[in-house]
C-alpha cells in the first residue's frame, strides 16, 4: 500500500510538464514565444507545474534531443512541443517526436484534428502526433498560440486519466453510463 507521501509525490510529478517551442526564429531570437507562453498560462490555471521551457530550431535531430532531455533527464510527467506540425518543408516536428516514442496514442491526435476541424478546414493538414516515451506523454500542438490552446484544450479532460494510466495505474478504466 502506498504511503501518503508517496501518493502526494505521485500527484505531484503527474503535474510536471515541459514546454519545447520548435520555431527557427525563435530560436534566433527574432521571435517572441508567444505559443509556449499561452500554454504555460493555461496549464498554469489548470493546475500542472510548467518546470522547463525552451525554445529549438526546426531540426530534427534537435527536437529530438529535446524531447529525450525533458523525458528521460527531466523526468517530467508531459512533454509538449508547439510548432513544427504542419505541412511545410521545415515542418519536422511528428518526425522528430516519432524517433524518440515508443507507443503512439492515435486517439488522442485523432481527437485535437477532429474537433478543431469544426473550427477550420485547416486541421486537416495538421501532422501532429501524440505518443509515450518511458513514464512520459509527448503532445505535438500546433505552433500558433491560439491552435496551440484550443488543441490542448481538447485533451485536458483526458490528461489526468492518461498521465495515471501511463505511470502504472491499474484501477478500471470502465465508468457506468451517465456517471
Amino acid at each position: 500500500m502506498e504511503s501518503r507521501t508517496t501518493k502526494q509525490a505521485k500527484r505531484e510529478f503527474l503535474r510536471t510538464v515541459a514546454i519545447i517551442t520548435v520555431s527557427d526564429r525563435g530560436a534566433r531570437g527574432e521571435r517572441e514565444d508567444a505559443s509556449g507562453q499561452a500554454l504555460h498560462d493555461l496549464l498554469t490555471r489548470h493546475g500542472f507545474d510548467v518546470c522547463y521551457q525552451t525554445i529549438v530550431p526546426d531540426e530534427a535531430e534537435v527536437i529530438s534531443q529535446a524531447i529525450r532531455e525533458c523525458a528521460v533527464v527531466k523526468r517530467v510527467a508531459l512533454v509538449l512541443t508547439t510548432g513544427g506540425t504542419g505541412v511545410s518543408p521545415r515542418d519536422v516536428t511528428p518526425e522528430a517526436t516519432r524517433a524518440v516514442i515508443e507507443r503512439l496514442v492515435p486517439g488522442m491526435a485523432e481527437a485535437m484534428r477532429a474537433a478543431n476541424l469544426l473550427k477550420t478546414p485547416h486541421a486537416m493538414l495538421s501532422r501532429a502526433v501524440v505518443g509515450i516515451r518511458g513514464a512520459t506523454l509527448v503532445i505535438n500542438l500546433p505552433g500558433s498560440p491560439t491552435g496551440a490552446v484550443e488543441n490542448l484544450s481538447v485533451l485536458l479532460g483526458a490528461l489526468p486519466h492518461a498521465l495515471d494510466k501511463i505511470q502504472g495505474d491499474m484501477s478500471d478504466c470502465a465508468r457506468p453510463a451517465g456517471g
